[in-house]
């Protein structure tokens, strides 16, 4: 993480970070979507869905597998991906903090 003094963070707010950094590219949202529909599929599943070479489909899926949001389990010469739970209480958490902490007014509303 470069510079910014990772130790003074905690492990939950740096998981989080890693989690949204790999879900920040749209390739990555596209095949989230597209395995919340099919609940598994192997990589040339999504190669046949999604506009982008195998390979790059390849690395989209360890970034989200090494981001523990994908499971991945050897089918024969195939992994099989699913989405993974890991991490998603601690998301549902800090959605759900964000949410109460919205003010009702901000700022006398000029903002």
């Amino acid at each position: 993480m470069g510079i910014t003094k990772v130790e003074s963070y905690s492990k939950e707010t740096l998981v989080l970070a890693e989690v949204f950094k790999a879900l920040g590219h749209p390739a990555r949202l596209a095949i989230v979507e597209y395995l919340m529909k099919k609940g598994k599929c192997i990589c040339g599943d999504i190669v046949n869905e999604l506009p982008l070479a195998q390979a790059s489909i390849s690395r989209h899926l360890q970034a989200l597998k090494s981001a523990g949001i994908l499971k991945g389990q050897i089918s024969g010469t195939s992994v099989c991906y699913c989405l993974s739970d890991e991490h998603l209480y601690t998301i549902e958490t800090l959605i759900h903090s964000i949410k109460l902490s919205i003010p009702k007014t901000c700022c006398d509303e000029t903002v």
